[in-house]
């Protein structure tokens, strides 16, 4: 109920040739001079056809604004697709965002999976670098990472 009575905040900006960065939550709060940007409650943030939601978002900018860092918290549920045409999806309970490099690393209880092949990895760290197509997981706890593929039968059409 409280998402309907507060007010929806959107929030843009321009990174240098990656696309426009829309942010939406239900409350905001900036310090310009230390180049943080902090969003808290039910956010989204989207850029291209990578979209990111959680309780909180924080936003480290560089002295031109352009988002260098971005902090997910709480919850944390995404989309995102590399420059070779895959497509992930997951969640996690945080995630640190490099946008300008196209980085992404996951933290606890990372579950990752492929859309368009059957890939799957489960583990306490994963970090997937969209531009140079590499990825690493991590377990925790003696723990094993567990990554799942679906092995096609050889007389199966896909």
């Amino acid at each position: 109920m409280l998402r309907y009575l507060l007010p929806m905040l959107i929030f843009s900006v321009t990174l240098l040739n990656a696309g426009k960065l829309t942010i939406e939550a239900d409350k905001f709060t900036a310090d310009e001079k230390k180049g943080v940007t902090i969003f808290i409650g039910h956010v989204m943030a989207k850029m291209d056809s990578d979209e990111i939601n959680a309780s909180k978002i924080m936003i480290y900018t560089d002295k031109e604004h352009n988002p260098k860092k971005i902090i997910a918290t709480g919850d944390v549920s995404f989309i995102i697709a590399t420059e070779t045409g895959d497509t992930y999806a997951g969640r996690a309970q945080k995630a640190v965002l490099r946008p300008i490099e196209k980085d992404y690393h996951f933290f606890t209880d990372v579950h990752l999976k492929q859309l368009n092949q059957y890939k799957e990895i489960n583990g306490d760290e994963v970090r997937v670098n969209t531009l140079k197509g590499t990825a690493l997981a991590k377990g925790a706890n003696k723990r094993p990472v567990i990554m799942v593929f679906d092995i096609a039968d050889k007389n199966e059409t896909r």
